[in-house]
């Protein structure tokens, strides 16, 4: 009996929810009100004050999970004259799952719709990160790309050898993180030996790449020589941008490490094997 329960529970979020021409999800306050059970907007209004504010402690945006939509009905036995507005909202699976948090636990029908929108959200949970991840991936190829190019052009410039080389990026590093290669590793528990760059989040991964495209560019138009310059140019393109981040609010040095991009690129060599 319970799994038909389930069956039904699952069947009848599906069939209320709505996608808009981008296959975004979303569901109606005034359907999951009535699918629950509530016969009052009123009361089911103070569920929704209580999820927002989960919603606001939990750092997600509410406006985002919550969005605001005035809507038009006309009471049984009046004329099309008489449309009036009323308070609804749109609601993300976050949402719907935050509202759920806020239910009578007693009801089996809502313990189950709370398993389906946890199950539901971690799923969705589940899909972002591979997308971030794939995306991390591709950011840190084309990163590669841009220090192969950046080592060609200064390497006839000035920069032969290897270690010169590392020494010319970890300048640049301690420029764009305000502290050392070494005390960067410390603070994000990276292995010594391992590369900062299959740790970084995306958005650092872009930024060191734009920093060597607008230092390889430079060294051209400038047709700058000989190490210092070179290593000066890198540094002051690596403060700039630095400066840029800290006023999006995006401190390089306090960002956390992610998932180790050698293990994730495993990962998705072993799924296309299958």
């Amino acid at each position: 009996m319970e799994n038909n329960l389930i069956e039904k529970v699952q069947k009848t979020f599906e069939e209320i929810k709505l996608e808009d021409e981008t296959g975004f999800e979303f569901w109606s306050a005034r359907d999951l009100m009535k699918n629950l059970g509530y016969k009052k907007w009123e009361r089911f209004s103070l569920v929704i004050k209580k999820a927002k504010l989960n919603c606001l402690n939990s750092w997600w945006k509410i406006k985002d999970n919550f969005i605001d939509e005035k809507e038009f009905f006309q009471e049984a036995g009046k004329t099309n004259k008489d449309w009036r507005p009323r308070e609804n909202y749109y609601l993300t699976r976050y949402a719907c799952y935050l509202i759920a948090l806020n239910w009578d636990p007693r009801l089996l029908e809502i313990s189950l719709a709370k398993t389906y929108f946890a199950s539901q959200t971690r799923k969705l949970e589940l899909a972002e990160a591979e997308i971030e991840n794939e995306k991390r991936l591709q950011a840190r190829e084309k990163l590669r790309k841009s220090e192969r190019q950046i080592e060609e052009t200064i390497y006839f410039r000035g920069i032969k050898l290897p270690v010169e080389f590392a020494t010319f990026k970890n300048k640049g590093i301690q420029a764009l993180y305000g502290i050392s290669v070494k005390k960067l590793k410390q603070k994000r528990n990276i292995p010594e030996k391992r590369a900062l760059a299959d740790f970084d989040s995306e958005v650092e991964l872009k930024a060191k790449d734009f920093i060597y495209a607008m230092t390889d560019h430079n060294i051209k138009q400038k047709n700058l020589e000989w190490k210092s310059k070179l290593e000066w140019e890198l540094v002051d393109n690596s403060k700039a941008t630095r400066k840029t981040l800290i006023k999006r609010w995006i401190v390089p040095e306090e960002l956390e490490a992610g998932e180790d991009l050698k293990k994730i690129e495993k990962r998705r060599e072993k799924r296309k094997l299958r």
